[in-house]
């Protein structure tokens, strides 16, 4: 049942390869193929157009060689049909991005390139790529982006003993907090198990970097070569900290002076190199105003209109004014059961702990002067600035980091494995001049025709 539904679908697919006639003679031309089936989807030639286009683009912004137009397209196809796969599975889980976030991120990329968003549309423009275009491929992005953090930061886990261990490790190797610029290359090895297959992948890579040492650009290698998921932006990894750089390239990166490829690299999962494009910082302290604080909230409910929270919150004030103890008024009065069981005592606060209204009232406020009241999302407030002062996070921003670097470099271990397995485990067929011998199918339990 299942492979005639399959056959059925596959036949009206091919719908999509339409002729249709216009101008003074009806001259019929083709509009569109499908090139790849991909589980319930497709993936039509005018999309893999122009991913090449915008690619080859990019590419050539940045200086990178291009391998064959053949092979390009090949890999772009198996990274569009590896995005048709996790934007299926984002559709079956109900994920949606809303116009509001879309725009919001499209302000921010612009922000971040030092343009305004019609400059930042009038430069696409000049790359070929159509506003349009670019906001369809940003929201798609973003969804494969949530698919991944869903599906594959569920397997990983930090524990504080990681932390400690990587910490002490970065500490004995004399890490500091230089950032590298670096690209990548990575030589996947399908069965470890087999000698003469690793033999053979360990030789291409080896063959790679001497081709890199004479010349060849490691970038177009990377685009050409790499079986990484960050290939074809010709194997960018952006800024790193020297903290969270991949566990097996830590140890040699430091020493890589600038365009310089590392050596090739084994694990169990194939064969790696990579080289410092750039580099840039140093250690520094970091050192922020912390406030200790104490406060009192009224909150508005079923029971407490507005009017009569502001008029409790202001006789409260009153009463501070007159002398009154602040902790024996917000153990009476305030709707905050946590602090208020503690006088209001909420300890030392950073800077992006609190709401935008408690946070300008606690920064405009004296030492010892009670600040109030004013309105939050929560309530009505007053609260007492006790104490301030300086305080260095460098130990409390280098656990967070550590923790970050560990979770990063697991989850991008796992996102390889991950990808890997989505791909083999989805229904793909070629077509027309990407098609193979071999139909890629689902598991053999579907292939049954008598069903």
């Amino acid at each position: 049942m299942k492979a005639t539904i399959r056959q059925g679908f596959q036949a009206l697919l091919m719908v999509f390869a339409v002729v249709l006639s216009f101008s003074a003679h009806a001259e019929r031309k083709l509009l569109d193929q499908v090139v790849a089936i991909v589980d319930d989807d497709v993936v039509l030639q005018t999309e893999l157009e122009a991913r090449v286009s915008t690619i080859t683009g990019r590419l050539a912004a940045q200086g990178t060689g291009l391998p064959p137009r053949r092979l390009l397209e090949e890999r772009v196809l198996e990274q569009l049909i590896t995005e048709s796969v996790q934007l299926q599975m984002a559709d079956k889980m109900g994920m949606r991005i809303s116009d509001n976030e879309l725009n919001e991120t499209l302000v921010n990329i612009a922000k971040s390139n030092g343009m305004s968003l019609s400059e930042f549309e009038s430069q696409l423009a000049e790359e070929g790529v159509s506003y349009r275009q670019a906001r369809e491929q940003i929201r798609q992005e973003m969804l494969t982006g949530r698919v991944q953090q869903r599906l594959v930061g569920n397997r990983v886990r930090v524990t504080d003993r990681e932390v400690e261990n990587y910490l002490l490790a970065l500490e004995s190797g004399g890490g500091n907090d230089a950032e590298y610029r670096l690209a990548y290359i990575f030589i996947q090895l399908d069965n470890p198990a087999d000698d003469a297959a690793v033999d053979a992948t360990r030789e291409k890579a080896e063959a790679l970097r001497t081709a890199i040492l004479n010349g060849r650009d490691f970038r177009e290698v990377a685009v050409a070569e790499s079986d990484a998921s960050n290939a074809l932006e010709g194997g960018d990894m952006g800024w790193r900290p020297e903290s969270q750089l991949p566990s097996l390239v830590a140890p040699v990166v430091p020493a890589l002076e600038i365009g310089q490829p590392s050596e090739v690299l084994e694990n169990n999962s194939g064969f790696h190199m990579v080289m410092v494009m750039d580099k840039r910082g140093g250690a520094q302290k970091k050192v922020i105003q912390q406030n200790r604080v104490r406060h009192i909230l009224i909150r508005p409910s079923g029971a407490v209109t507005e009017a009569e929270a502001e008029a409790t919150i202001r006789e409260l004030y009153q009463q501070l004014q007159d002398g009154a103890d602040f902790a024996a008024l917000a153990r009476q009065y305030s709707d905050d059961p946590v602090s208020g069981s503690d006088g209001g005592n909420l300890d030392w606060v950073s800077p992006g702990q609190m709401v935008p209204a408690f946070e300008q009232a606690m920064q405009e406020a004296e030492v010892g002067e009670i600040k109030g009241p004013f309105r939050s999302q929560f309530g009505w407030h007053i609260l007492l600035v006790e104490e301030r002062r300086q305080k260095d996070i460098s130990v409390d921003v280098k656990q967070a980091e550590a923790r970050q670097a560990i979770y990063r470099r697991k989850f991008d271990s796992e996102l390889q494995n991950w990808l890997r397995e989505i791909r083999d485990e989805a229904f793909v067929e070629l077509k027309g001049e990407y098609a193979t011998d071999t139909v890629e199918d689902e598991p053999s339990d579907s292939q049954d025709s008598s069903e």
